[in-house]
């Protein structure tokens, strides 16, 4: 069965760091692209940053461009989201997605991680 399990998030001071990993299995990994989300009390799950399925290419929120970078290492089937500078408006639960295209629906497969909670102190 697909799985994906985050890890390392935590508690943080402002200005601090984390790095989370997401650790997938029954899947081909190499076939993926994959990204981040997260969600706040109260608020709507929102996109964090993304990778294609080589590593060539990111994309990021612009709240988090210049503080957090996605990278993937295909041999462990492992996508990592490295976060500095961290700030209180950061704290939320962090998901780790994998979406792969279906060309003969026009649309992609999405699975999604049980998350990792993350928070910031002020």
């Amino acid at each position: 069965q697909v799985q994906l399990v985050e890890s390392g998030g935590g508690l943080v001071q402002t200005g601090g760091s984390l790095r989370l990993s997401c650790a997938t299995s029954g899947l081909t990994f190499s076939s993926y692209a994959m990204g981040w989300f997260r969600q706040a009390p109260g608020k709507e799950r929102e996109f964090v940053a993304a990778i294609s399925w080589g590593g060539g290419s990111t994309y990021y929120a612009d709240s988090v461009k210049g503080r957090f970078t996605i990278s993937r290492d295909n041999p462990k089937n492992t996508v990592y989201l490295q976060m500095n500078s961290l700030k209180s408006e950061d704290t939320a639960v962090y998901y780790c997605n994998a979406r792969i295209s279906i060309m003969s629906i026009k649309g992609h497969l999405d699975y999604w991680g049980q998350g990792t909670q993350v928070t910031v102190s002020s």
